[in-house]
């Protein structure tokens, strides 16, 4: 008997969600659905854009999908599901708002089938499932691109590290390993901007300034890295997100960096892309709320 669950992943952008069957730990492919949000909407455009993707997924499955899990960006009221996300350029008409009733309400479901979790456990989630992670007992796990995701993995449960705004250098954390920092640090470095990673990436082979902001990154998720490392004692570490995308720039000082304070355990590219999310967020339904199915 398939054990169907709606997986959902919202970005600061955007929303995927598809059904995963939870017996195989598969997406369901033919059901992805995937928008554009605007993040900086009011609140009844922003739940108007979930909805319209949720529906659109379970609509697309010839078995009726009523368990949602969400995997959300922070901060986030995730048990009760009330927003809390304020001046970081995304959805803040929905600070303070309760999300679950509005949902509901929208999709035609009872409040206690949405479930919410922060995305970077999602995330790392999925990949223990059947990604970069698997076979692991523990392992941490770090979303890099429009912000700084941390989680780590144990006991066959992944949680929210929240280290994404811990003090480091002259600011926080994610400050100095996001996509913004790229961007900054390379209008700095070279007097041009560009809108993303990837484009910086992309101009690797021309202009060797690019590989000396790589390296610079390198040492940034090293130094990130070791206190995170020494606290939870991994065995492997799996880095998702955009910027991870890129990692064979910054792979030899990041891990000369780590291997300096002792540190050898395996850094691994999440394999599953944006299914890991999908995957983690449905796998709520897999715990202790298994017995509502």
């Amino acid at each position: 008997m398939q054990k169907l669950i709606l997986g959902v992943d919202i970005g600061g952008t955007h929303i995927l969600a598809a059904v995963v069957d939870l017996n195989n730990q598969q997406v369901l492919h033919e059901t992805m659905s995937r928008a554009d949000v605007n993040a900086g909407g009011s609140v009844e455009e922003i739940i108007e854009a979930w909805s319209t993707a949720i529906l659109a997924a379970t609509g697309k499955c010839d078995t009726v999908v009523q368990h949602i899990g969400i995997a959300m960006p922070g901060p986030f009221d995730y048990e009760q599901g009330i927003a809390l996300m304020k001046n970081q350029g995304k959805f803040d008409a929905l600070y303070g708002v309760h999300v679950r009733p509005l949902l509901t309400q929208q999709l035609q479901v009872r409040p206690e089938h949405i479930l919410f979790q922060n995305d970077a456990p999602s995330f790392l989630y999925g990949e223990v499932l059947g990604g970069a992670a698997k076979g692991y007992g523990k392992a941490i796990g770090l979303t890099l691109g429009t912000g700084l995701g941390s989680t780590w993995f144990r006991d066959g449960s992944a949680e929210d590290a929240n280290r994404w705004n811990i003090p480091f250098k002259d600011s926080i954390a994610e400050e100095h390993l996001s996509s913004r920092w790229f961007v900054k640090r390379f209008q700095e470095l070279t007097g041009q901007q560009l809108p993303h990673v990837k484009a910086i990436a992309d101009m690797h082979a021309e202009d060797p300034r690019v590989q000396q902001l790589f390296d610079e990154f390198g040492q940034n998720l090293a130094a990130f890295l070791i206190p995170f490392v020494q606290d939870e004692q991994p065995e492997v570490i799996v880095l998702g997100g955009n910027i991870a995308k890129a990692l064979p720039l910054f792979e030899t000082v990041l891990l000369k960096t780590l291997h300096q304070q002792s540190i050898t355990l395996p850094v691994k590219q999440a394999v599953l892309g944006e299914e890991a999310a999908l995957i983690g967020a449905a796998n709520l339904w897999n715990t202790s709320h298994i017995q509502k199915l």
